[in-house]
């Protein structure tokens, strides 16, 4: 299958690293994103919070869309999410790690067909299989006066 989907939205720094995040869907509201102290005011979830809270919404609903698909009312699904950094080799922090609890509302002997979605909810989550795999990323700096100051990884226009 070789099927591509876009989309796009925008950011714009408001304060030091203070910024707001414009999505491409009518509606749907503004989203601050900062970093903790020392950088930031941790006025809104910086990007590995974000990143955690997309593993752990993408594993939810896949899990609800599988037992919904088997006309279960599985109630209302909490998931917990504990990131941890790490330092890599040469020192700089990453993402080490999710570990990701998602709670039923009800006991799982109540659903049917359950093993079935425990067996394949996780290959249908875009944004864990992403992650887990690696995610290629192209960059690309433009100036203000539109000129391409710099382009990894094949980034597009």
């Amino acid at each position: 299958m070789n099927e591509s989907m876009s989309f796009a939205f925008e950011l714009q720094q408001i304060q030091d690293y203070e910024f707001r995040v414009k999505f491409d869907w009518p509606g749907v509201p503004e989203l601050t994103l900062d970093e903790p102290a020392p950088l930031g005011r941790a006025s809104g979830p910086n990007a590995a919070r974000l990143i955690g809270a997309a593993v752990a919404n993408c594993l939810s609903s896949s899990l609800l869309f599988c037992m919904r698909k088997f006309k279960q009312s599985p109630g209302t699904l909490r998931a917990q999410v504990r990131g941890e950094l790490a330092r890599n080799e040469r020192g700089r922090l990453r993402i080490g790690r999710f570990d990701v609890t998602i709670r039923l509302a009800e006991p799982a002997s109540a659903i049917a067909h359950f093993d079935r979605c425990l067996a394949q909810f996780e290959d249908f989550c875009v944004v864990t299989e992403s992650v887990r795999h690696g995610i290629a990323v192209g960059v690309r700096v433009v100036d203000a006066d539109g000129a391409e100051v710099f382009a990894a990884g094949r980034a597009a226009a």
